[in-house]
């Protein structure tokens, strides 16, 4: 067994879908707050990699879709087929709402550990702020590209840990003190704005990231660390089939 097999969210599915049903109403209000807007811009870059790639007539899939503003974003940079796929049906019932004019996403509920899906249906696939959520990084990743077609991406953007520096401490300030107390108060949930940087702290930094794609047989061909290093955003192409 891989040491990275042990790698996996904080709390089980089922309290991690119960968190997001209940932050689902404020939850794009809360993620401009924290970002200070800025997960606008970097879901529009998510987006703009894979609409710069051939997709002939595969559908992209946006994994952990949550409220739908990844596949409102890949819709907008001209992806004409999307697949949303979440497990939180408080999440999904905001983004019916939100996606209700565009006929280019299709919404499903479905588990991202066992996604409904032939392999190689996928062009694209990307996930914004869900991985570290899932209860297995590795397993997760490999589900991934089974569902990719050869030489399709893969997308992660995904808050990651920042332990060291100046900028760390003031970061983890930020992170463990003040969005907990303005998650709480503008959510009614403080606990999920607790976990919030819980779970990012004890996420896998960019090496262990590119890691665990290259395993999964993919090959990383971009990746940015932004807002210092809080974000990143990573792109990383099937060349084979996942190593068990």
């Amino acid at each position: 067994m891989h040491e990275e097999s042990r790698w996996g969210a904080l709390r089980p599915p089922s309290e991690v879908r119960a968190m997001f049903d209940r932050i689902a109403p404020r939850y794009d209000l809360l993620n401009r707050v924290m970002s200070w807007g800025q997960d606008v811009q970097w879901r529009k870059q998510a987006a703009a990699l894979v609409a710069l790639q051939p997709r002939g007539e595969a559908p992209v899939l946006d994994l952990a879709t949550g409220t739908g503003d990844l596949a409102l974003a890949l819709a907008q940079a001209g992806v004409d087929r999307i697949v949303g796929v979440d497990f939180s049906l408080g999440m999904l019932r905001r983004a019916r709402q939100k996606c209700s004019q565009q006929p280019a996403i299709y919404l499903v509920c479905g588990d991202a550990m066992r996604l409904p899906f032939p392999s190689g249906t996928f062009a694209a696939c990307t996930i914004a702020f869900g991985l570290r959520n899932l209860p297995d990084y590795p397993a997760a990743v490999q589900e991934m590209a089974r569902v990719l077609r050869p030489g399709g991406l893969l997308v992660v953007l995904e808050t990651t840990p920042v332990r060291r520096g100046g900028f760390g401490h003031l970061f983890r300030w930020y992170f463990g003190r003040l969005v907990p107390f303005v998650g709480g108060l503008l959510s009614g949930n403080r606990d999920a704005y607790t976990y919030l940087p819980r779970s990012t702290a004890a996420f896998l930094d960019v090496p262990q990231l590119v890691r665990v794609m290259s395993q999964a047989g993919l090959r990383v061909e971009y990746a940015a660390q932004l807002m210092r290093g809080t974000v990143a955003l990573i792109a990383a192409r099937r060349i084979s089939a996942p190593r068990c």
